[in-house]
C-alpha cells in the first residue's frame, strides 16, 4: 500500500504561497490540508476561506479540508461550494450537536467525509460515525498549534481503528508531530496517509523533492 502525503498548509510561507503550492505539487505531494480554525473550538485563529479559495484555484492535486470550529453545519455550505469532486471535509464530532447531518450534506455534495479525532475522543464514542465517513484523521497533538509534542497513548487509538478498517470501509490518517519516526512505526500497520508540518517538510532548507523522496523511500 501506497502511502500518501499531505502539506499542512498553515506552516507554509504566506508571502509567497503561490510559489509554495507550485513547488509542493511539482514536488509530488498528494494533497494540501488547510486547516480552518475559528477561536472558539480551538484557542487560535488559522486559515481562512480565502486562503482556501486561492489553493484550491492554484492546484488540481485534491484538498483535505480540517474543519477545527464550533457547529460547522452552520456554514458548511461556504467550504462545499469552493471545493471540487475528490475533495475531503473534516469535522470533529463534539463540535457539533448532530454530526452525521453535517456529513450528509458532505456526501450529497459529492465529496468525501471525513471525522477529526481528538487525542482525547475514544473510538468508542465515534463508532457509528465510521459506517458513514470515508477518512478518519487522528490527532496525535491538541489541534490547534503546529509544533506540538506527540502524546504517546493516540498509538493504542490508532492501532484499535486499524482493527476497524475493513469493516468500516475507511481509511486512516494521521496529523499531528509527524516525524520519520511516526511513519516507520504506523505505515507498515497501514495507516494511509501522513499530514506534514514543520517536523518533517517545512522550514528544512531543502527541496520539496527531495524531502518527499526521502520519506517515500523509507517506507519501500
Amino acid at each position: 500500500m501506497e502511502i500518501e502525503l499531505t502539506a499542512s498548509m498553515m506552516c507554509a510561507d504566506f508571502g509567497n504561497l503561490k510559489r509554495e503550492v507550485s513547488e509542493l505539487e511539482a514536488a509530488g505531494i498528494d494533497s494540501f490540508h488547510i486547516d480552518i480554525m475559528d477561536g472558539r473550538y480551538v484557542p487560535n485563529f488559522a486559515m481562512s476561506l480565502n486562503d482556501l479559495r486561492f489553493i484550491r484555484a492554484a492546484t488540481r492535486k485534491p484538498l483535505d479540508v480540517h474543519l477545527m470550529i464550533e457547529h460547522p453545519n452552520n456554514n458548511i455550505g461556504l467550504f462545499i461550494q469552493n471545493l471540487h469532486a475528490g475533495d475531503t471535509i473534516y469535522i470533529h464530532p463534539e463540535a457539533e450537536y448532530h454530526p452525521s447531518t453535517t456529513l450528509q450534506k458532505i456526501i450529497d455534495a459529492g465529496l468525501i467525509p471525513g471525522i477529526a479525532i481528538n487525542p482525547g475522543t475514544s473510538v468508542e464514542t465515534v463508532y457509528e460515525m465510521l459506517r458513514i465517513v470515508k477518512k478518519v484523521l487522528v490527532m496525535s497533538v491538541n489541534p490547534g498549534n503546529a509544533a506540538q509534542m506527540y502524546l504517546p497513548y493516540v498509538g493504542s487509538k490508532i492501532d484499535k481503528l486499524l482493527s476497524l478498517r475493513k469493516e468500516m470501509g475507511v481509511e486512516i490518517y494521521w496529523d499531528g508531530a509527524c516525524g520519520e519516526d511516526k511513519i516507520r512505526a504506523f505505515a507498515p500497520k497501514g495507516v494511509k496517509g501522513f499530514v506534514l508540518g514543520t517536523t518533517l517538510l517545512f522550514g528544512k532548507n531543502r527541496p520539496y523533492e527531495e524531502i518527499l523522496h526521502g520519506i517515500r523511500q523509507m517506507y519501500i
